[in-house]
């Protein structure tokens, strides 16, 4: 899709300059009594996590010298992980107020976020664009990260043709996804390298992680700046070096330990104590493995991570308590270790009302972020919604907190849903849903619609309007056929999930034209069950969309993961309880992948 301005398919940021900033406040609450016990778990949970987690600055050589890197964040946006990673890796950072600044810079980082035209503008009107132009020239180091690689061309067609800082010459252009590509590229592809690059020394055959709908090609007049290529369809530029200049279109501060390597690199380039990656086979965009943490706050409000059983997430007990399988951000933490792809938080109950009273949620965000360098997706009460005294908050400065704080992308459920109906029923698009709204500034590619469907069996596949599909296991009285009913939370009764006039069929593809990105399918009558997931679903959803589709719902064996991979077209695959029970190991379901020849990120 098209992206507003501060904000792209090129590059997800994590929220623009124009955003309005919003505390906090006690005000913000519906009463004081609900104010009183938030505040008081909120400090116990903060206090938890800063006694556990403490800064890991200390673990890490400090450079020689000046130790203080010079960031080039420009407005679009939070550039939080960014941070994260060089402060992890021992450095302070200065951020650029004005030109001098840029030349004064003994080191300079430029994660470029947001759309290429806004990113330009306001380089040259605050003078920018000449000083970096100056910098590069004179061989200062320098790392351009995504849209940071591609404004160094002459020029780009998004929303364009649009100038660049024509440094290098040839034109960004668009992702074909005419040839059955899905866009976004989204994922851990592999890298080939081109040329001595320096920064990317021992990394060849690992996966590193991309999201962009946007692309250099090689050529022969830019082959000298080329070191290193990525295949997605077509071979384009992965990353650029020219002496002490180099630039990345994908990012190494969400590439895991490898990216950590990259970046360790170029701010340490002389140093003789790198740690060398493990060996790596990476080859092709790899089939990603998802952790999911369903979170909420439990029954003496401390948050904690749960799963349910068809969405019921109480033991069945006298007690009834709500079951309680770990800590949010160890077990974050844990799986980061462990081999995970990506994390996902979903806050399924919590602060539905009031999602910015939400604050033990978003400090997890913070927390999670400073120590697990892999895609964070957060997901639960991203909707517009006015609070007790009257204030109207839209869905975008929700989701603009959550980027805040740390996430990658955010996910979308039940109002995904009534903006599909919507759409559906008036052919229009009004640009007002949250949908609509948090695509348009901050890019596709950083927004996941959750999709909740149940099974509707039916003896004849004409028997309602939606689509059907036949089924490879009969339902319950021989039905050959079902339709899969959207489902979206509305409360407690009827198990707190309500049946809506569409099916997961007609969601994806009406969502995937509202603008999301990736899609979450859930399935209700196989979460909890690990039988495996619902393939006659996923393939449904996959073969219908061509942007990514994660499955979800089922998992209990190695076995149900290469079957989904195999099977149909999913590009990533997640499981929550069999991760945190420790009935299934995540690094065996890599592993087990590996071994039936499925690319994954080892």
């Amino acid at each position: 899709m098209e992206a507003a301005p501060f904000a792209c398919s090129s590059c997800p940021s994590s929220s623009a300059s124009f955003l309005p900033s919003f505390p906090v406040t006690a005000r913000s609450l519906s009463s004081s009594s609900s104010l009183l016990f938030r505040r008081n778990n909120f400090r116990r949970n903060c206090n938890y996590y800063a006694a556990k987690f403490k800064s890991p600055r200390n673990l890490s050589v400090r450079a020689s010298g000046d130790s203080v890197v010079t960031l080039l964040d420009y407005g679009a946006g939070n550039v939080r992980s960014v941070r994260n990673a060089i402060r992890y890796l021992g450095f302070d950072i200065k951020d650029v107020q004005t030109p001098e600044d840029i030349l004064k810079a003994d080191r300079l980082i430029f994660p470029g976020v947001g759309a290429f035209a806004a990113a330009m503008d306001v380089l040259n009107k605050r003078g920018m664009a000449e000083a970096l132009c100056t910098y590069i020239e004179k061989d200062r180091p320098f790392l351009g990260i995504c849209l940071g690689l591609q404004l160094l061309f002459e020029s780009s067609e998004e929303n364009g043709p649009v100038n660049g800082l024509g440094l290098i010459p040839g034109v960004v252009g668009r992702f074909d996804s005419s040839n059955g590509y899905r866009v976004p590229h989204i994922g851990w592809n592999a890298l080939q390298i081109k040329t001595d690059s320096e920064i990317l020394d021992d990394i060849g055959n690992h996966h590193v992680y991309f999201v962009h709908s946007y692309r250099a090609m090689p050529s022969d007049v830019n082959k000298e700046w080329v070191s290193s290529t990525c295949n997605y369809g077509v071979d384009f530029i992965a990353s650029v070096r020219r002496g002490n200049v180099h630039a990345v279109q994908f990012h190494p501060e969400k590439s895991g330990d490898v990216g950590l390597s990259i970046l360790r690199r170029f701010l340490y380039p002389k140093s003789t104590i790198m740690t060398k990656p493990t060996e790596g086979k990476a080859s092709k965009l790899a089939k990603r493995v998802i952790a999911c943490l369903d979170v909420r706050t439990n029954d003496e409000g401390d948050l904690v991570v749960t799963k349910g059983d068809q969405y019921d997430v109480r033991e069945h007990t006298k007690e009834n308590e709500v079951r309680n399988l770990g800590k949010p951000v160890e077990l974050a933490g844990q799986y980061y270790k462990d081999g995970a792809d990506e994390v996902t938080f979903l806050n399924i109950t919590g602060f539905r009302d009031f999602p910015l009273g939400d604050l033990p949620m978003l400090q997890v965000l913070r927390y999670t972020s400073e120590n697990v360098f892999v895609p964070l997706t957060v997901g639960g009460g991203i909707r517009d919604f006015t609070d007790a005294n009257g204030r109207h908050y839209t869905s975008l400065e929700v989701a603009s907190e959550y980027f805040r704080s740390g996430a990658d992308k955010i996910s979308i459920g039940s109002d995904a849903v009534y903006a599909a109906e919507e759409y559906l029923r008036t052919g229009v698009k009004t640009g007002k849903s949250s949908l609509e709204q948090i695509s348009r500034v901050y890019g596709n590619q950083a927004v996941v619609v959750s999709i909740d469907p149940r099974r509707v069996y039916l003896k004849n596949p004409n028997d309602v309007e939606f689509k059907a599909v036949r089924l490879t296991k009969s339902g319950p009285n021989g039905e050959e056929y079902a339709w899969y009913q959207c489902t979206l939370f509305v409360n407690k009764v009827n198990g707190g999930r309500e049946g809506r006039p569409i099916g997961a069929y007609e969601l994806a593809k009406a969502v995937e034209e509202l603008g999301a990105g990736e899609i979450l399918l859930n399935c209700i009558d196989c979460d909890g069950q690990g039988k495996g997931f619902d393939i006659d679903l996923i393939k449904l959803i996959s073969d219908a969309v061509n942007i990514p589709v994660i499955a979800s719902s089922g998992a209990g064996a190695t076995d149900h993961f290469s079957e989904v991979f195999m099977k149909t077209s999913a590009s990533a695959a997640l499981a929550a309880g069999i991760f945190h029970r420790k009935e299934v190991p995540l690094q065996s379901v890599k592993e087990h992948l590996s071994k039936e020849g499925i690319e994954v990120r080892i």
